[in-house]
């Protein structure tokens, strides 16, 4: 693989990274708009890598979403429309703080990746420009 194949794959495995971190963000974001949801289960995403052709570097994608088993909480509110007998109906498993611990760590890694992505293409930018010459 010469220096411009080298490059390319670079923006390859930054722009698979990047798109990876945009799903993780939009399940981060579902959890987060249904914490208040009652009976809402949180959703979990995994990673995977794909694309392992010879001579290639792994690529990474966004793998299945699952629903978090952890049990729901249960909140005591007589007044509350799904209360059962007992005054308590359950909430969601939701924790917010893990929520926005996941959303920065999410919003780090995509920011290097787009450095990253970014550093290639200017290095095939100047790469073009010296073979013009």
């Amino acid at each position: 693989m010469g220096m411009l194949g080298g490059l390319l794959e670079s923006l390859r495995q930054a722009a698979s990274g990047m798109r990876a971190q945009t799903t993780r963000l939009q399940v981060v974001s579902e959890n987060v708009a249904n914490a208040d949801t009652p009976g809402y289960r949180r959703k979990t995403l995994s990673f995977e890598t794909h694309g392992t052709e010879k001579g290639a570097l792994p690529l990474v994608r966004a793998g299945r979403v699952r629903l978090d088993g952890s049990p729901l909480r249960k909140i005591h509110d007589p007044g509350h429309p799904l209360a059962g007998p007992d005054g308590s109906y359950f909430g969601s498993n939701v924790n917010l703080m893990i929520e926005l611990a996941d959303a920065r760590e999410a919003q780090r890694s995509y920011e290097a990746n787009l450095r990253m992505f970014d550093q290639a293409r200017q290095m095939s930018a100047g790469l073009l420009e010296l073979l013009r010459r």
